[in-house]
């Protein structure tokens, strides 16, 4: 499903978008002769911080230049405005921020706006932890949506349109709607009917796009959540963007909220950003979004890429890609086409101990693994070997005992709420044993692998059924359960009485 792509063809078109007036003017610092008595303190002085100099390289420290800096980020119209103002208009947005703490610090900025709005954030239940952490941050209580989940290979997805505005009418003083897009797994969901539904509401929508900071940047490749709609969105450019690794941007829409939105963000940007934000991060999101505004070509290539490394995926006819079974679930609209995600189950191996042979046995990298499933992820403008890949994917052996069945996954309901996350987290808390903590009230967020889904969450009351699956989940022979106090969940962390 290919969707429109106006914002960034209109920057493509902007002569300015060939510049990254930030990048350049840190750039143009290092061509003079300073005698620097200001922090860092390596002084970008590469034969007395000899190791420094020698693992980053001695440029890299003349790059690393402080903040507040005239010419740089000081004074009017300066480069760092420029560069804001530049990446605005090529992801479509109202206004742009730099974030230096990855997508995790914008999805802590909008849930502490979300506090000034209302009272209960409405939420995916499969958003990232960060999320979490902001309802910790924010005080705010929280009413969950649950995503689809494909239950063959125990993959979450996304939630529709129906399922958010249930959700929303049972919760008619919601602060904002908040849903995650495009998936791990690169299923894509429709943004536009889920603003739809928020603002019937009344209430703005909240997007965790961190995995699809290159959307629009292509015609192949699906709008990014502005264009159909949202009205606050985290990417993650470091991702598939191309900017360095903790570098991203918070975007505003041009929407019903932004009014009341742009005050409340720039204030909690603030209280969020370092007084300290690197030179190097912020130069890499320039020049990230320029390569992106002009990489039309190299985008191309990559596509071309990742779309054979699918076919010979399936030309094996072992594994499966697990994107040509989206169509079987309402939520999603679109797959990103630069996602590579196989089901190694199919073929005999687990996703976790086929991430672990590809990469000490093939020098293969991929970004996630599951009990089912490996994600190879192509970077906007990446060229990746997809011989490479194949071969290495094709030569795993099977497991014994690891066959291609269907997990046939049923997660358990959660547990009632007894307090926000706020208060269980700061609450005092201790250890007991499994059996003992069913009724109480969890101290942690606890998350089985597969499908990552968080089924306890601070606050809620830990249920049998919960404590039963979760040890299943552990004692499996691929199974994690993120958060748990011991690897086996023999015990729990409850809130004290």
């Amino acid at each position: 499903m290919t969707l429109p792509v106006s914002a960034a063809s209109a920057a493509s078109a902007d002569p300015a978008q060939l510049h990254a007036p930030y990048a350049e003017a840190v750039r143009r610092s290092t061509a003079g002769d300073w005698l620097r008595l200001n922090v860092p303190g390596h002084a970008a002085d590469p034969a007395r911080f000899s190791g420094l100099a020698g693992h980053l390289g001695e440029q890299v420290l003349r790059l690393d230049v402080p903040p507040l800096l005239e010419g740089i980020d000081l004074g009017p119209d300066n480069p760092m405005e420029q560069a804001l103002r530049l990446a605005a208009a090529a992801w479509g947005a109202r206004r742009t921020w730099f974030l230096t703490n990855g997508a995790s610090q914008g999805n802590r900025i909008a849930a502490l706006v979300a506090q000034a709005l209302g009272r209960t954030l409405v939420v995916q239940r499969s958003v990232h932890s960060s999320v979490v952490d902001g309802l910790v941050l924010s005080g705010l209580g929280a009413a969950f949506v649950q995503p689809s989940v494909d239950r063959r290979t125990g993959i979450a997805h996304g939630v529709s349109a129906g399922d958010l505005a249930v959700a929303l009418a049972r919760h008619p003083q919601a602060a904002a709607a908040y849903v995650v897009t495009p998936s791990y797994f690169g299923a894509v969901a429709d943004v536009a009917a889920l603003a739809r539904v928020a603002h019937t509401a009344g209430v703005p929508l909240i997007v965790d796009e961190a995995w699809g900071s290159h959307f629009g940047f292509h015609p192949d490749l699906p709008a990014n959540a502005l264009a159909r709609g949202a009205d606050l969105v985290v990417s993650s450019t470091h991702k598939l963007g191309g900017a360095l690794t903790q570098a991203a941007m918070l975007h505003l829409g041009e929407g019903p909220f932004a009014d009341r939105l742009e005050p409340l963000v720039e204030r909690v940007f603030h209280l969020t950003q370092s007084t300290s934000a690197s030179a190097l991060l912020l130069a890499s999101l320039d020049e990230a979004r320029r390569a992106l505004v002009r990489g039309r070509d190299g985008i191309s290539a990559s596509l071309a890429a990742a779309e054979d490394m699918r076919a010979a995926v399936r030309a094996g006819g072992r594994f499966e890609v697990v994107s040509d079974g989206f169509g079987r679930f309402r939520d999603i609209v679109a797959a990103d086409p630069l996602r590579v995600s196989v089901d190694v189950r199919a073929g005999g191996i687990t996703g976790h101990e086929a991430r672990r042979r590809l990469m000490q046995e093939h020098g293969v990298l991929v970004e996630v693994a599951t009990d089912a499933a490996v994600v190879a992820v192509v970077g906007a403008g990446a060229g990746p070997d997809a011989e490479r890949f194949a071969a290495a994917l094709h030569a795993l052996p099977a497991e014994a005992g690891a066959s291609g069945r269907p997990l046939d996954l049923v997660l358990p309901e959660p547990g009632p709420v007894r307090m926000t996350a706020r208060e269980a987290f700061l609450a005092p808390g201790r250890s007991v044993p499994a059996a003992e903590a069913v009724g109480r009230v969890s101290a942690d967020t606890l998350s089985a692998y597969p499908p990552g889904i968080p089924n306890v969450l601070p606050g809620e009351e830990i249920t049998a059924d919960l404590v039963d699956f979760l040890q299943s989940v552990a004692a499996a022979p691929t199974g994690h359960v993120r958060g748990a106090a011991d690897p086996a969940v023999a015990t729990l962390r409850v809130v004290e009485p």
